[in-house]
């Protein structure tokens, strides 16, 4: 994985806790799915980039 990969699902995955825990607070249900939902997409993000790593040093 790269480096810039790494970077952005970091982000993302701190991006989508921020809108969960601001949807928590304000009872904004919408947002904090929002922010679970960028959570997951990164999680995924981050798996398949594990495979492609795995797979290239085969």
């Amino acid at each position: 994985m790269g480096l810039d990969d790494k970077i952005s699902n970091a982000a993302q995955k701190l991006g989508g806790q921020g809108k969960e825990a601001t949807g928590h607070a304000t009872g904004d249900e919408s947002l904090k799915a929002e922010g679970q939902s960028d959570q997951t997409a990164s999680d995924l993000k981050q798996a398949g980039e594990k495979l492609k790593d795995a797979f290239k040093g085969h």
